[in-house]
């Protein structure tokens, strides 16, 4: 059965066990109001009747044991009168009542039958909006009226799920469109080597170490732009093992590596231990990408301040430089993949760093946040949950 047809049997159920109840008390309390006396076994003689009413008319000159049994069975006669007159009374009230019950049961329904479906109308504009989305067509909204019920606020939160869903598919073939693009770059750079070496008739040997560098050159920029994908894929997924880790110790660790002379930029660390939980090589390479971002987009001989600490159950990675002027709005779309604040120029990277970083940060269970600085360059901040030390 439907949920309307089900909707209408409880409906039309309650009004009926309700209804029933109803004739029930009423049959109960008129019979407790109407008293009734124990039947009388008298029996008459034949012409009794006639005798009472001829003593009746000359009460003088009759029997006074005549008369005395005349009121006497006047008396229970009445009793047995009024007996039959509240059977009958009850007998009435029980048949009509069960009678009005049954029509209007029946009346109750239809009533049901009615204010089940449009009770469950909006279920069926939900039921159709599910039907007709799919990928290419998620723009369509319920934007359900009326009182703020269960309908409603079902109706509400399938469509943020819809909201959700479209800017994850459009976040998508975003990313897939600009994974196309990069990809195609080194591509496009092996062919133009190779073709114009091959164009000439006989290319020498500089020509040719020429082309192998700019093709090594095109290869190392594909595979370090696949190994951000994956990295980034695989942050995603949210699968890696989880382990003790200090920031401290992985940021240093990550700065020896980028840094190992202390680099183009001043650096100052204020590495405090901060401990958290989740795998040593991600985080390692949030830190990494924090560091290379910081000294990549400077200004020359600018400085970068790398710092952890942890409070309030959290642990904070705060990567800060002195870069170029960010506008707050381009600050709040870096973490975007492939969202780079100027046109991509040499050595610009994928525009996946901070894309990495807070996906990293998020697979951990925390967030990446990043701010302008008054005099120009980067505030990145990430903020991760302390691991709590189980009791030995």
């Amino acid at each position: 059965m439907t949920v309307r047809v089900r909707l209408t049997l409880v409906y039309c159920g309650l009004f009926a066990v309700c209804g029933a109840i109803l004739v029930a008390i009423t049959y109960g309390l008129l019979a407790t109001n109407l008293p009734e006396s124990a039947d009388s076994n008298l029996t008459l003689p034949a012409g009794f009747a006639s005798s009472c009413e001829r003593a009746s008319a000359d009460p003088e000159g009759a029997d006074p044991a005549l008369l005395q049994k005349c009121k006497t069975a006047y008396q229970e006669g009445l009793v047995n009168g009024a007996n039959r007159q509240r059977e009958a009374t009850l007998q009435r009230l029980l048949w009509y009542s069960l009678s009005t019950l049954a029509a209007v049961t029946l009346l109750a329904a239809v009533a049901g039958w009615i204010v089940a479906g449009r009770v469950l109308r909006p279920v069926h504009r939900i039921t159709e909006a599910a039907r007709n989305a799919s990928e290419e067509n998620l723009a369509a909204r319920l934007a359900l009226t009326g009182p703020r019920d269960e309908l409603r606020e079902l109706a509400d939160t399938f469509d943020d799920m819809l909201d959700r869903l479209q800017a994850a598919f459009d976040s998508q073939r975003r990313f897939i469109a600009n994974a196309g693009h990069e990809l195609r770059t080194p591509l496009t750079v092996m062919r133009t080597a190779v073709d114009v070496v091959l164009a000439k008739p006989e290319p020498t040997s500089a020509e040719l170490i020429g082309m192998g560098h700019d093709v090594q050159a095109a290869v190392h920029q594909a595979q370090a732009l696949i190994d951000a994908l994956l990295t980034l894929a695989r942050t995603d997924r949210g699968r890696f093992g989880q382990e003790a880790v200090d920031l401290a110790t992985v940021t240093e660790d990550a700065i020896d590596a980028r840094l190992p002379g202390g680099g183009p930029a001043r650096l100052h660390t204020a590495l405090a231990p901060a401990v958290t939980s989740g795998d040593p090589t991600l985080l390692e390479r949030l830190a990494a990408n924090l560091v290379d971002n910081a000294v990549r987009y400077n200004v020359a001989d600018g400085d970068v301040w790398v710092s952890t600490s942890a409070a309030n159950a959290h642990v904070v990675l705060t990567v800060e430089n002195t870069g170029p002027v960010v506008t707050a709005e381009a600050a709040r779309t870096l973490f975007e993949p492939f969202r780079r604040l100027h046109e991509r120029t040499g050595d610009d990277g994928f525009g996946l760093g901070l894309a990495i970083v807070a996906s990293i940060a998020a697979a951990h269970g925390g967030i990446a946040a990043a701010g302008v600085r008054p005099g120009g360059g980067l505030t990145v901040t990430v903020t991760l949950p302390a691991r709590v030390a189980t009791p030995s």
